[in-house]
């Protein structure tokens, strides 16, 4: 697997030995909340009942100048074991609990999150670079799974079947598959990993986390606050282990057989290694990929409210979110206002491109000097290919990684740019004739995560979320393709993978289904009537 920013931007990460930095942010008082979370310069990025690391140095970077944030010592091999066997021993004592004890472990991980959400949501916002009201969003969305997780642990189902045997019953049973792993990526560092865990713990599952090693430090903070409940309860700390690493802990967390279940988020190309891998040894897998997600812009669509959505919806995050709207399908009668309006709200915003944690800031900076890099050269290809800057288009010169939004106009919905997912604030803008269009314009893609539409027809709506309409796995009518609940289960068809997170029932991908069936009559009766010898 090769190490990926989310979607197929190759992040390249300085590793030590390398010159030392005259400071690090972390001793910066102006951001003493690093502090407040447990970080020091120099940090241990492996947990397994404790903390111990023998890789390599990781520096992380702040993208919004550019600084050494702090260091974190990663995974070596033998790491990687150690929390495997720990997780392992960890699983028979967790897997036992009742489920509402479980639970209970999970309610108190999000109260923990709660006393520590401005400090964790200040640490994403400077170590991955969105804005600090997203940042601390977050953090809220890893506190929610932990309270939907909460009632999941009252109500797991069990189901019982009516025989067709007399004296017999079915049932259905659940049980915890044992050890996960999650892959994370850096533009969720926190809530994919909230999403997979909180969920996994209730079903009576322990994992190892690998994180994104461009965001090492929230991993670690993360999980000192998962630790501190679980050593308050005496539940043994590998039962949530992280293992820090590149490429090589990847590929062995993937090809492990003591790992039941691997959940990658990461990009379509990386996702369909993985998948192989772990298919290869009949694990299962849980797949979060890429989405190049559209709205449709009907003739009857409010625009007040298209506008208000697509300003976020398109640029916010820097147009970092696996949800984000790459192409914007507009009705030929409404297409140059739509375009002319979306230029003016970004107008707008332009000047308020910057600092993530300034309250003032509404669009912080890319990942990394390789994230500005891919969107330069996507832009030349652009104007290569006749297509009109309509809006943006250049990088911003300052400290950090920042670049414009970007609005585009004149290339065919078929291009092989517009079919492509650039993991920067860059929005194709597509004429369409009718809705019919638009929804075979949606789908000629070949992710399937989300898609919206905007329209007061109740006709096209339904159209929209039947058989004939979005292949989607996020379906949603007036309002942006980014910004999902958790109740409702998270993911995307085709190249997206198909995995599915979160609410629902999510809860099914973490355990194994069993159908039993109890013998209570005295007397041996075989199914579908069958007689055999001399019964």
């Amino acid at each position: 697997m090769s190490r990926v920013l989310c979607r197929g931007v190759i992040a390249l990460r300085l590793r030590l030995p390398m010159a030392r930095h005259a400071s690090y942010l972390v001793d910066d008082p102006n951001y003493s909340f690093l502090k407040d979370l447990g970080l020091d310069k120099k940090n241990v990025g492996v947990f397994n009942g404790k903390w111990e690391a023998n890789g390599q140095l990781i520096q992380s970077f702040s993208p919004a100048n550019g600084k050494v944030i702090a260091e974190v010592q990663s995974a070596s091999a033998a790491d990687y074991e150690a929390c495997a066997k720990a997780a392992q021993e960890a699983w028979h004592a967790w897997a036992e609990l009742p489920i509402p004890s479980r639970g209970e472990i999970v309610r108190q991980i999000g109260d923990a999150l709660r006393e520590k959400l401005q400090p964790l949501g200040q640490l994403v916002s400077l170590e991955m670079g969105k804005i600090l009201p997203e940042a601390i969003g977050e953090v809220v969305e890893y506190i929610h799974v932990c309270d939907l997780a909460l009632g999941l642990s009252r109500t797991l189902p069990g189901t019982i079947f009516p025989s067709e045997r007399p004296g017999h019953v079915l049932i259905e049973k659940w049980n915890p598959l044992g050890l996960i792993g999650v892959i994370s990526a850096f533009n969720f560092p926190v809530a994919v990993y909230g999403w997979n865990s909180a969920i996994a713990m209730v079903c009576g599952d322990v994992s190892i986390w690998k994180p994104s090693d461009t965001t090492p430090l929230t991993a670690v903070a993360v999980t000192k606050i998962v630790e501190s409940v679980l050593t308050k309860n005496n539940i043994p700390g590998a039962v949530a282990a992280l293992c820090v690493g590149g490429k090589d802990i990847g590929q062995t967390l993937v090809q492990d057989h003591r790992v039941k279940l691997v959940s990658f988020t990461g990009s379509t190309a990386v996702g369909q290694q993985v998948g192989v891998e772990v298919q290869r040894r009949f694990g299962r897998h849980l797949l979060e990929l890429g989405g190049n997600n559209a709205i449709i812009v009907n003739s009857d669509a409010n625009l007040d409210l298209l506008l208000n959505a697509a300003l976020f919806a398109c640029a916010g995050t820097a147009g970092q979110r696996c949800t984000t709207t790459r192409r914007l399908l507009i009705h030929k009668k409404v297409f140059a206002e739509v375009v002319s309006r979306l230029k003016k709200a970004y107008g707008g915003v332009v000047s308020r491109i910057g600092d993530p944690l300034s309250s003032e800031t509404l669009i912080g900076p890319l990942h990394t000097p390789a994230a500005v890099e891919a969107y330069k050269k996507t832009v030349a290809e652009i104007v290569k290919q006749g297509g009109t800057i309509e809006f943006g288009g250049k990088v911003i010169e300052r400290d950090g990684y920042f670049v414009e939004p970007t609005i585009v106009t004149g290339l065919p919905h078929d291009s092989p740019l517009v079919k492509s997912e650039c993991f920067a604030p860059i929005v194709y803008c597509i004429e369409i004739p009718d809705f019919e269009t638009g929804i075979q314009y949606n789908n000629e893609v070949d992710q399937g995560l989300s898609s919206s539409v905007f329209t007061e027809n109740l006709g096209d709506v339904f159209k929209w979320i039947g058989p004939h309409g979005s292949d989607c796995g996020i379906v949603n009518v007036n309002i942006p393709t980014n910004g999902a609940e958790v109740g409702g289960a998270f993911g995307g068809e085709k190249a997206t993978g198909g995995g599915r997170e979160c609410g629902s029932d999510a809860w099914k991908a973490y355990m194994r289904r069993s159908t039993v069936t109890i013998n209570y009559s005295g007397t041996i009766k075989l199914a579908q009537n069958i007689k055999f010898g001399d019964e």
